[in-house]
């Protein structure tokens, strides 16, 4: 593709992924002239309106801005989540245009800076948002793309410079291998996107190729027990980054965090659950070996206020709380299932889970099942099919059958909101990744008003 500067109108196929709208912003940031399409309207895309991106959602080349028509200055970039038949990225293709992925942009804007890659199969979006904010907090020239929204800044784009970039590494049909990362991180990797590796050995391969891109193992942090080459992380086992002495105070973890070359003491980190902590011990390694000044780390850590869905508390009250979350892997769940019963041992819990994926429902069946039958009370909505068609015999209730808790039920988001005023559980999640999270605006304003 060439060169960003020599690029003057940026059309985005997808503009309301998190990921693709990140992008749009830097390029506005730019100078340059932004358009987009996306299906669905949404919080994200009103906001990319306001300030001055032009986005359409209907998927006709009809309604494509003139400016566009300009091929010669122009980059049509795409995220793979965009079904073939678009007829906008179509024409696109078929007009000659220069059409890339976003992975491709992304790397592209990486390769002039410190890039500061985050992969994984869980864990990028949290990792990355804490290690943005330690580079911004400590006045680093960082420019930070995430994969959620971050609380400090509501935002999922941090912009302090242009010297160091923070990135999400996208395993997802090894979009990760197009990065120039220099230094990185693997926080997990664990079978996923069967669709697109096929098996767990496949995914394996894909993160050691991805760990060659660095200029040296040692700048890959990595968790300890993966069969990966570099520096390990752990939390209270013996690890090159370590968080040792690890205790909660006034519902908070406290622990002293050892180095290769030093040990920080008392740190406090405000997220619950041990899969959060060693998300925070992998960015404050990152940012140690890019070398960010240690002393304002502590500060900045404390100040961290989390990433929407990934454990945000959307009602906190005596009689009921009410806990939003983005998980979608049997893995994520344990993790939640974890960080919840630390927080609130003695009370019931309710999950609400829409599955993600036909593909990810029947691959991981029997994981899905056993991690939601922790849980006291378990409701199921329909299957989100993202970019899927249905698959025969994979359902809702073909995963709900599966599950052993006493009680579960599939309910239609209709009737949701009184099915969990029906639970007796003080404590109640809303847990996925597909559209649940409309449902969680929905549900919060009901139960408020209901109080």
């Amino acid at each position: 593709m060439k060169d960003i500067k020599d690029i003057q109108h940026f059309y985005f196929v997808g503009i309301g992924g998190i990921g693709m709208s990140a992008l749009a912003r830097y390029c506005k940031l730019l100078g340059k002239s932004v358009y987009g399409y996306d299906k669905t309207p949404s919080e994200l895309t009103d906001q990319l309106i306001l300030e001055g991106i032009e986005i359409i959602s209907t998927d006709s080349v009809s309604a494509l801005p003139d400016a566009i028509q300009a091929k010669e200055n122009s980059l049509i970039v795409y995220t793979p989540a965009i079904p073939k038949a678009s007829e906008i990225l179509t024409y696109f293709l078929a007009e000659g245009y220069s059409v890339v992925k976003r992975a491709t942009l992304l790397g592209e804007v990486t390769k002039n800076s410190v890039c500061l890659a985050v992969a994984g199969t869980h864990g990028k979006t949290t990792t990355s948002a804490i290690l943005g904010h330690l580079m911004a907090a400590c006045d680093m020239p960082v420019t930070a793309f995430l994969g959620g929204i971050a609380e400090n800044y509501n935002s999922n784009f941090i912009s302090k410079g242009t010297e160091i970039t923070v990135v999400e590494a996208d395993e997802f049909d090894r979009s990760f291998l197009t990065l120039r990362p220099d230094i990185a991180c693997v926080t997990s990797m664990d079978a996923d996107h069967l669709d697109i590796y096929g098996d767990a050995a496949t995914i394996e391969d894909a993160f050691k190729s991805f760990a060659k891109l660095l200029p040296k193992k040692e700048n890959l942090l990595y968790k300890k027990g993966l069969p990966l080459e570099g520096q390990s992380v752990a939390v209270a086992e013996e690890a090159d980054y370590e968080a040792q002495n690890v205790r909660i105070e006034n519902g908070s973890y406290v622990f002293d965090l050892k180095t290769p070359n030093e040990t920080i003491k008392n740190l406090v980190f405000n997220l619950p659950g041990h899969h959060n902590l060693h998300n925070a011990v992998t960015a404050l390694g990152m940012a140690i070996l890019s070398g960010i000044p240690t002393p304002g780390l502590p500060e900045a850590l404390q100040s961290f206020k989390g990433v929407q869905r990934r454990f945000s508390y959307r009602i906190r009250r005596d009689d009921l709380v009410l806990i939003d979350d983005y998980a979608h892997h049997p893995t994520e769940i344990d993790a939640l299932y974890q960080a919840v019963t630390e927080m609130y041992p003695a009370d019931k819990k309710l999950i609400v889970f829409q599955p993600h994926l036909f593909s990810r429902t029947r691959d991981f069946g029997q994981g899905f099942a056993k991690s939601l039958s922790q849980f006291d009370e378990v409701i199921l909505l329909e299957i989100y099919p993202a970019r899927e068609e249905p698959m025969e015999g994979i359902s809702s209730k073909w995963l709900l059958d599966q599950v052993s808790a006493s009680e579960k039920q599939l309910v239609s988001k209709g009737n949701l909101p009184q099915k969990i005023k029906e639970s007796d559980c003080r404590i109640k999640l809303m847990v996925g990744a597909g559209d649940i999270g409309v449902e969680v605006t929905k549900l919060t304003k009901i139960l408020n008003d209901a109080s």
